[in-house]
């Protein structure tokens, strides 16, 4: 494959998309980025140095910083962290910073999944295939609910759900690159569908596309 195969993966939080985009990235030997890592990497940075998180400047530093090699989901996938990222993803400069980032990974070959909020819209939007990954709330509240509750944790799932909606709320309402399907993406509703499943109808997706491109 001589130019780059690009998968854009698009979705609200605990939609399934990182899931899927990680096996995209295996069944079809291109390199996965978890695009809100990139957010939350700044965030963390904020964090750590007892910086404000509304302090555009000093998150604009922070973004230029970022290692896509070193991004380290354990770290990173925190609440607190999660919800610090949703705040500094809101500043323009630092979305305009780290678009011009997961650009450049998505241009190296072979190509890649990218997974995030406005890949389809604005990141990639000449993607080979784009995927818009959704639940209702309330799925995805109950997802995340047995997954914390699996690995240990402690969480009660009106919280989490209140969580889901007010992170839907600002994704969506933003100014800059909100949250929505792109024109020409395929919606994959994952409410009643297993991961398996979407899978496949992801597989038969990206399939078609290939046969074409080849």
């Amino acid at each position: 494959m001589t130019t780059p195969f690009v998968i854009a993966v698009d979705g609200p939080a605990a939609s399934g998309k990182g899931t899927l985009s990680r096996r995209l990235a295996t069944q079809y030997g291109l390199r996965h980025l978890d695009t809100g890592l990139s957010y939350r990497a700044v965030a963390h940075a904020l964090l750590s140095a007892d910086l404000s998180l509304e302090d555009e400047a000093q998150a604009v530093e922070a973004a230029r910083e970022v290692d896509f090699a070193g991004l380290d989901p354990l770290v990173l996938s925190t609440h607190e962290v999660g919800e610090a990222a949703s705040r500094v993803s809101v500043h323009p400069a630092v979305r305009r910073v780290l678009v011009e980032k997961q650009r450049d990974f998505a241009r190296v070959a072979p190509g890649a999944v990218l997974d995030g909020r406005d890949i389809g819209t604005v990141v990639c939007p000449d993607a080979d295939v784009k995927l818009y990954v959704t639940a209702s709330p309330q799925v995805r509240a109950g997802r995340r609910h047995r997954e914390i509750l699996r690995l240990g944790g402690q969480a009660e799932y009106g919280a989490i759900l209140a969580d889901i909606e007010r992170r839907d709320a600002r994704d969506m309402g933003r100014a800059d690159s909100p949250l929505r399907p792109a024109a020409d993406s395929h919606l994959l509703d994952t409410s009643g569908m297993s991961i398996e499943a979407a899978f496949l109808a992801a597989c038969a997706i990206v399939d078609e596309a290939l046969g074409a491109k080849n």
